[in-house]
């Protein structure tokens, strides 16, 4: 490429050394921590204490908290500190993780860079807040690593690797952020050296496991720089700056030094330091700048951005288009991940929303119970555990699935231990506010009726985390078909009963409740007992029926209703034929049905279809040549369960749709709940090779068209696009939350409580894929496989564009936010409400304790609020518990609505009046730590007109 005038100046090369160490990957963090991470840490801070030029970034705070907390001196502790506060160690963006971009919730990251943000304000103060400004709140500039190929090749030939970016069209210009696009190099140094066969730059090595190696020499070390090649060495690293810099448009150059495994072996060992070796190179390099046009320093990533921001340049702006699907090669597409290891992301998202109901439930109890019982101590501990597992899953190689088994069963185990514990706290409060001895374990996962204690009642505790109203139903296992359902005051709750799609031996107790915002009531189950029983569900069994033989031109149609929809299934195919949406009378031809992809798995032929990848070898196939169906009715609701055979004869089902409509009874406000239409599937084992969807047809002229979420925040618009190559992988978007399609007047939505890929491979359909047998093929030639069963969750809703406006956001968050439900045996009245938000155009996104009042606002886990229990003796003066972290989100982007965009007035002292009287009020970053009325984001100078701009 010819090089465009640049703004002046002779090149500038940073020198950013950095160590790419993952927090879970193919090893557990413990395996890393003693291999290489912690090793990482002790001779970086030992180098940079021996020149004051070299600086370092660390970007995943978990192996920092973990050196910190368990290897770090005292001389080393107070080492950091001076670093930091002479900027030559730096915190890059300072989360627990480097999260996934694609598969997670903005809730999730938001969490995960809280968590280590309030780490690092309790060790360091204000020292911390060197890069991006104090991220979330406002984000100054940023890399991209991994684009689209045919997006790269745009931005490199147009020299636009740089960019403001406004990501948000609510927010505009007063969001914007400056984007470098890493060229491709990416975060990496160049390997190759002209004059070795040995790699360039790793003076250190790779690191090694189990165990570190003990003459200190890693794998993979370049060649010692020396007298004899040391202008080689220096030829071939102002050949790649000058070469890199040809693709932008200053003279200030990115130069990423050490890339991901790389290692800092101890100065005891005797092998020759990376510093040491750079420290010749660069100055050797300025020695003799007028001869080779470039000077080299060492920086970190801020003084890279504040040299860029310093030049006062006008950069074009693109919109708030995503840079989704990532390839690395055209045949290379990076969109498996969005659905690997579903059992994982669906635990991952469980324990995020339960650690969201555990942090409002123990904030109004310590509000409202100031003198209960409850160790606040422990409470803490309990809600952190929860808190660091959910941040640490968010990992680019956690909720993707991309990690190895080992790795996969070591963030389960975190979560379940953190979720146990947040569910004991949840329990002991419920106890303690009312007056209640513990008899047992106070949940479990199935209800029994003999207690063995017949004066005390058998229960229910159901907890709605939504600061609004509900009307829902949660499901209970029992082991009877004659049961009643009270409520605390002894009257009769609407409830069926029906045999269960998971056992044969029990029963699926669907209770019907209502609850106020941020509130509990207590639902008693007893055996029936002359009085009103609840309703038991009939069951239909149609004939299986031969899709092969099968005349789908003849029908023989019967409806399942409601009062907001009618579902027509053909009993010639067993299959869905259309839904009508009753208010409107809009009926929509609707089929569903589940095909696979037959992929690559040989790597000689190809990239193959793994954990990262999806390389399907043509089109998807149907697989079902038999369908069953039964159909169970009741007063509340009817399930349609349909049972996917390979043939007419097999005695077991692949894939199963359990279909759900409810019916909610005069009394209760049955709007969301009427409207939605619940789809369970049940999918696997799978053949080797083979990747499942279920495909959703309907007669809507969507010309192709599909919407996905960002992170559960923002809608996308996904035309589909021709490839030369892998159209179809290529055509495949993370639904984190929510997928739509829509014609000119009807819109069908699609609700998920986990991360799926999604794709719109022909007008008018939305397929939703399904993995699961997963090949993970790493660097280092691991391998290893699993073949499951998932059973998502999704619902549906289908309407004009208006009624599903109305419904969709509130709707996804009644799905993630689902009520939290405790079993055991309670005596007494259990009922306790706050206040509930009238207005359901916002969403309390969180409602968690603060720290001490003198400090900056932290979620509770500084040494001196989390300290050491005595016998749950709590220190005074440690922690103040004054302090309430409110997060509040809109949950309409501008002009997505003409109504529910417009700006929403909350009144603080009416929203918190059932915690208190609100005394002052503070807005904070979105993390808590800073005040926002400190924060100056850069200003950066941009074009006029954004839109003009080729490739937005």
């Amino acid at each position: 490429l010819a090089l465009l005038p640049r703004a002046g100046g002779e090149l500038r090369a940073f020198v950013v050394a950095h160590s790419h160490m993952d927090v879970g990957w193919v090893y557990t963090v413990q395996e890393s921590m003693h291999a290489y991470a912690a090793n990482v840490y002790t001779t970086v801070i030992e180098e940079l204490m021996k020149g004051k030029q070299r600086k370092f970034i660390a970007v995943e705070q978990e192996f920092f908290r973990l050196w910190w907390d368990m290897v770090a001196t005292d001389t080393q502790k107070q080492q950091v500190h001076q670093l930091l506060q002479e900027g030559r160690l730096e915190f890059v963006i300072g989360g627990q993780v480097m999260h996934d971009e694609a598969v997670t919730l903005i809730d999730d990251q938001i969490l995960q860079l809280t968590a280590s943000h309030g780490f690092a304000e309790c060790r360091f103060s204000f020292v911390f807040c060197l890069l991006l400004h104090c991220v979330p709140y406002t984000v100054n500039a940023f890399h991209i690593t991994v684009l689209d190929p045919d997006l790269s090749l745009v931005l490199l030939s147009t020299y636009k690797l740089q960019f403001v970016w406004r990501g948000s069209p609510s927010l505009s210009e007063r969001q914007e952020i400056f984007t470098h696009v890493m060229d491709q190099y990416s975060y990496c140094t160049p390997s190759q050296l002209p004059f070795s066969n040995r790699s360039g730059f790793f003076w250190n090595g790779f690191a090694t496991f189990p165990d570190p190696p003990k003459d200190g020499v890693y794998p993979n070390m370049s060649l010692p720089v020396t007298d004899a090649n040391l202008h080689l060495y220096a030829q071939t690293m102002v050949a790649n700056i000058k070469e890199r810099a040809a693709w932008f448009r200053t003279g200030e150059v990115l130069w990423p030094w050490v890339s991901a495994w790389s290692v800092f072996a101890l100065e005891e060992t005797g092998t020759l330091q990376s510093y040491s070796n750079m420290d010749l190179l660069v100055d050797y390099i300025n020695k003799h700048s007028a001869e080779f046009g470039v000077t080299v320093q060492y920086a970190t990533v801020s003084d890279y951005f504040q040299a860029i921001y310093s030049r006062n340049l006008t950069w074009e702006i693109r919109d708030s288009q995503d840079f989704l699907p990532y390839s690395t090669e055209p045949f290379q597409a990076w969109t498996g991940f969005y659905t690997s290891r579903s059992t994982l992301k669906g635990i991952a998202r469980r324990a995020s929303s339960l650690l969201y109901a555990g942090e409002s439930f123990f904030t109004q109890y310590v509000w409202k119970h100031p003198e209960g019982s409850i160790c606040k101590c422990k409470a803490l501990k309990q809600l952190q555990s929860l808190r660091w597992a959910v941040s640490e899953v968010q990992h680019h190689d956690g909720i993707t699935g991309t990690e190895s088994p080992k790795v996969k069963d070591m963030y389960l185990n975190n979560l379940m231990y953190g979720m146990s514990n947040v569910k004991k706290l949840m329990a002991s409060i419920i106890f303690d506010i009312n007056n209640a001895k513990k008899s047992g374990e106070v949940y479990s996962s199935v209800y029994t009726t003999d207690s063995g204690k017949p004066d005390v009642d058998l229960y229910v505790v159901v907890y709605n985390p939504l600061a609004w109203n509900i009307t829902t139903f949660v499901k209970v296992s029992v082991s009877s078909e004659a049961m009643s359902v009270y409520d605390e005051l002894g009257y009769s709750v609407p409830a069926q009963v029906q045999s269960s799609v998971e056992s044969q031996s029990t029963y699926d107790l669907y209770i019907l409740v209502a609850i106020s915002g941020l509130s509990y009531r207590k639902y008693s189950i007893k055996p029936l007992d002359g009085k009103q029983s609840a309703f038991i569900g009939t069951s239909i069994k149609y004939r299986r029926r031969d899709l092969t033989r099968t005349d789908r031109r003849s029908r023989q149609l019967f409806p399942v209703v409601n009062n907001c929809y009618q579902i027509v299934f053909d009993q010639n195919t067993n299959l869905m034929h259309s839904i009508t949406e009753r208010e409107t009378n809009q009926t929509v031809q609707f089929t569903q049905e589940f095909l696979e992809y037959h992929v690559n798995g040989d790597t000689k032929k190809g990239p193959i279809s793994d954990n990262y990848l999806f390389a399907p070898n043509a089109s998807a196939v149907p697989v079902s040549k038999a369908v069953g169906l039964e159909v169970m009715s009741g007063n509340l609701m009817t399930e349609i369960r349909q049972y996917f055979y390979s043939n007419i004869t097999s005695q077991d089902y692949i894939y199963a749709v359990y279909t759900r409509l409810y019916s909610v009874p005069e009394g209760y406000d049955g709007k969301l709940l009427c409207h939605r239409i619940e789809q369970e599937y049940s999918a696997g084992p799978l053949e080797l090779n083979r990747e499942a969807v279920l495909r959703t047809s309907t007669n809507l002229n969507t010309k192709q068209l599909l919407y996905t979420d960002n992170n559960g925040y923002q809608m996308q618009k996904r035309p589909f696009k021709a490839y030369v190559n892998n159209t179809v992988a290529r055509n495949y978007y993370p639904m984190v939350q929510t997928a739509y399609i829509e014609d000119d007047t009807t819109r069908l939505m699609l609700l998920a409580e986990r991360a799926h890929g999604v794709s719109s491979q022909g007008n008018g359909q939305v397929e939703v894929k399904y993995k699961l047998l997963f090949l993970f093929l790493g660097e280092h030639n691991f391998m290893a496989a699993d073949n499951i069963m998932v059973r998502p969750v999704i619902w549906l809703i289908l309407g004009t564009k208006a009624l599903t406006n109305t419904l969709y956001r509130t709707s996804g968050l009644a799905l993630e936010h689902r009520p939290v439900v405790m079993f055991g045996a309670l005596s007494g009245n259990c009922s306790v409400s706050y206040a509930a938000l009238e207005e359901k155009a916002y969403h309390l996104l969180c409602l968690c304790l603060g720290s001490i009042s003198k400090k900056p606002f932290t979620l509770p886990q500084c040494p001196s609020q989390v300290h050491a229990c005595d016998g749950c003796k709590q220190k005074q003066g440690d922690a103040d518990f004054s302090r309430v972290l409110l997060r509040i989100r809109h949950l309409y982007e501008v002009g997505e609505d003409p109504v529910l965009s417009q700006p929403v007035m909350v009144d603080l002292k009416n929203l918190l009046k059932g915690l208190g009287s609100v005394m002052a009020v503070e807005e904070r970053s979105l993390t808590g730590t800073w005040d926002v009325n400190t924060l100056e984001p850069w200003k950066w100078k941009t074009a006029q007109y954004p839109g003009k701009s080729r490739w937005n």
